[in-house]
């Protein structure tokens, strides 16, 4: 049977992109068991509370949820366990780095499959405050009016 070619989402955490300010972004692979692929490959996980740390030198994925996989037996596995995502060196030496500052965190921003592998991207973030967040908000709702008045000025409208 031929593998997938591609990319295929399977969740996404747009909570992320609105409660930090993302810096670096990194793709890893993430170590599963058969039960969960075939979770995933339902369609079924979810980010919001998720979150990367290093540990001993090695990267772990927390509070991922992916659900049991139905049809599974006992051999079904926990939905919130530790997962390890695979990474190169030299990335997690980046990483490693980065998160020894104070008030940085690394979070999952999508999960995904890359030509049949799961696959997750994580950045590297710090958090924003209320009035970030306030202006992040603000600036979208002018950019959004501003293409709205473009529009009407294009049509005639005005």
């Amino acid at each position: 049977m031929p593998r997938e070619q591609g990319r295929k989402l399977i969740a996404q955490n747009k909570k992320a992109r609105h409660d930090y300010l993302l810096g670096d972004t990194y793709e890893a692979g993430i170590q599963l068991v058969g039960t969960e692929v075939k979770s995933l490959r339902a369609g079924r996980a979810s980010l919001v509370d998720g979150f990367a740390e290093v540990r001993n030198g090695e990267a772990w994925l927390r509070n991922v949820h992916i659900p049991e996989y139905e049809q599974g037996s006992w051999t079904n596995h926990e939905p919130r366990r530790a997962r390890k995502l695979l990474l190169k060196k030299e990335q997690l030496r980046k990483l490693i780095k980065s998160t020894k500052e104070k008030g940085t965190t690394i979070v999952p921003l999508s999960l995904y499959f890359k030509d049949g592998f799961a696959k997750v991207e994580i950045a590297v973030a710090t958090g924003k405050q209320a009035h970030d967040k306030r202006q992040t908000i603000a600036a979208r709702d002018a950019a959004k009016e501003a293409s709205r008045a473009m529009g009407r000025r294009l049509k005639g409208d005005e």
